[in-house]
């Protein structure tokens, strides 16, 4: 591919995700994806907004390539969209609880149109031979999602905080005779946005919106939804194309820090606001509980009207909603459609191959090539040499036997580290940039959260388990690889290895084949024939406020700084 791509006439298309958050940049020549890298895993800079340098200069020289010879740079917003919120101008205005911030509303979506304006003038400078592509962000997320599921038709439904103003699309895929049609079939424009709903709760209860939505959702299975199960449904009303927020509840979006998401009213009727560092009561879970339920009820609902509206047996789910592997878990379960797929990056970051594959479509009418089942597309460091003294304290040694040496030292109860191959895209690491544990440990739970993380005690974790054997530990009747589905616990999960059972009896699996990843098998392979049980924690590599791992140095700073008793990096066995 590398000489392919060295000859002049190549068509070069770079995807970038860029300015915003979760950087990161996708390279097509002639129509085939050479990889994929979130900046943040290269530049230590968690949800980086920068320009993805690292992740561009690591792209063109995989590829033998220079930014002369980049034809195209596909950018994953359309900015002059931004400019249809003028529009809903005179409409918010003429509704009380909206009027006192639509003026601010609609000066703030110009400011973002003239970022975006500033932003294609950089970019033109940074690649002076090419040409830009903006490309409309919802389609972006939707022709990713489907192209990475590697089937000929679909029902693709994203749900973000916003676009340029879509919040929730429904789209349908088709592929035939490798001709491919991607049509939107419904839209729901800002301010009806499930994302901006969620984030406006979670920084509420005090963590950090576009970012600790997670631990929100975790919290949600400590709580009652009963007690604030009215609010929230106040706040999000369904109807029948889909929902609406009411402002009253949740203030209308200004795209500045400086406003609120959530009104006084709100406050009144569920708590005041937690600070960051002020303890989690029971008020807390129980508004994340009824926030979880309000969501998990709209996507049943969405994905219904998705299926509906398009006939087809499969989902696909992109978007920062999409995240939320509860509710795409329920949609699974709920027999709504055959099968749910959820892409390994269905957050921004995966809109960078989405803007790359969208140009190509529409110049050819074809779909690019290399995308569909495949996650660990970064950076490698196959070629790692290691001293014996890597770092001050720190031991290197190379195991004849990696695999059994690691399962028999996971056996044993150690922690973990673990970077082999290519980086893997998306929010989960899937054993290429991983902390592996026993979930046989006693108190191996709280050991990881405590002196490992670095994060909240109520935090569960999620097994890996080999894709033929997880009927045995979960109640989930698909594939589940990039570990984004939650779903219910047997009963022998239950009894032996509770340490991956969250407290509403649910986990997060990943299931692996030996085709996906021949190492991670033979090390389930192998630790199931000490233990009786070829089930691993999995987390990533990474401590609470920081990215995952995506260099080695990166992952030897994460063993010296935390808990973890050893780093497996390249066959490189290193202790403290």
């Amino acid at each position: 591919m590398t000489a392919t791509a060295g000859r002049r006439d190549a068509e070069v298309v770079l995807g970038l995700c860029a300015y915003t958050h979760d950087s990161a940049a996708a390279l097509l020549v002639n129509g085939h994806l050479i990889g994929f890298a979130e900046e943040e895993r290269l530049d230590g800079v968690k949800h980086s907004k920068a320009y993805p340098a690292n992740g561009v200069a690591w792209l063109l020289s995989k590829a033998g390539l220079t930014a002369k010879d980049v034809t195209t740079v596909a950018y994953n917003f359309d900015g002059h969209r931004y400019l249809a919120a003028l529009g809903q101008l005179p409409a918010h205005l003429a509704r009380s609880p909206a009027r006192g911030r639509a003026v601010a509303r609609a000066r703030t979506f110009l400011t973002v149109h003239r970022r975006y304006q500033a932003r294609m003038r950089d970019l033109s400078q940074r690649f002076p031979c090419a040409r830009l592509q903006p490309v409309l962000h919802h389609r972006a997320h939707a022709l990713y999602a489907f192209l990475s599921a590697g089937v000929d038709d679909a029902a693709v439904l994203i749900a973000d905080s916003l676009g340029e103003l879509q919040t929730t699309t429904t789209w349908h895929a088709r592929q035939d005779n490798s001709r491919l049609a991607l049509d939107l079939v419904h839209a729901i424009n800002d301010p009806a946005s499930l994302g901006y709903a969620y984030g406006a709760v979670t920084e509420h209860l005090g963590w950090r919106r576009g970012d600790e939505e997670g631990t929100v959702m975790a919290l949600a299975a400590l709580g009652d939804p009963a007690r604030f199960r009215d609010v929230m449904s106040r706040a999000i009303r369904t109807t029948t194309a889909g929902f609406t927020l009411d402002p009253a509840l949740l203030a209308l979006r200004v795209l500045s820090t400086r406003y609120g998401r959530v009104t006084p009213a709100f406050a009144g009727a569920t708590c005041p606001p937690r600070a960051p560092t002020a303890p989690v009561e029971p008020v807390h879970a129980d508004l994340a509980a009824a926030l979880q339920e309000r969501a998990e009820q709209v996507m049943l609902h969405l994905a219904t009207r998705a299926r509906r509206l398009t006939g087809s047996g499969l989902l696909c789910l992109g978007g920062g909603v999409a995240m939320n592997c509860v509710a795409a878990g329920l949609i699974a379960q709920a027999g709504i459609v055959h099968e749910v797929h959820v892409p390994p990056a269905p957050g921004d970051s995966g809109t960078a191959i989405g803007a790359a594959a969208t140009t190509w479509l529409d110049a050819t009418g074809r779909p690019p090539a290399g995308i569909d089942h495949r996650c660990y597309l970064g950076p490698a460091f196959s070629d790692l040499a290691m001293p014996a003294a890597p770092r001050p304290g720190l031991r290197a040694s190379r195991p004849t036997d990696p695999v059994g040496h690691l399962a028999r030292q996971l056996a044993a109860g150690a922690i973990v580290g673990l970077l082999t191959g290519a980086l893997e895209a998306g929010p989960r690491a899937l054993g290429n940039r991983s902390i592996l544990a026993s979930p046989l440990e006693g108190g191996v739970v709280d050991r990881l959260n405590a002196t490992v993380k670095f994060r909240e005690p109520f935090r569960p974790f999620a097994p890996v388990v080999l894709a033929d054997k997880a009927a045995d530990y979960v109640r989930l009747g698909q594939p589940s690889p990039y570990m984004s589905l939650a779903a219910p616990v047997t009963d022998l999960a239950r009894d032996h290895l509770p340490a991956i059972v969250h407290i509403n009896g649910t986990t997060r699996v990943q299931t692996v084949t030996r085709e996906q990843h021949p190492f991670l098998a033979d090390v389930l392979t192998a630790f199931g024939e000490i233990t009786g049980h070829p089930v691993l924690i999995n987390t990533s590599l990474n401590v609470k406020g920081k990215p995952i791992c995506g260099t080695p140095d990166m992952a030897l700073d994460c063993l010296v700084e935390s808990g973890l008793d050893a780093l497996l990096i390249e066959g490189w066995w290193v202790t403290k």
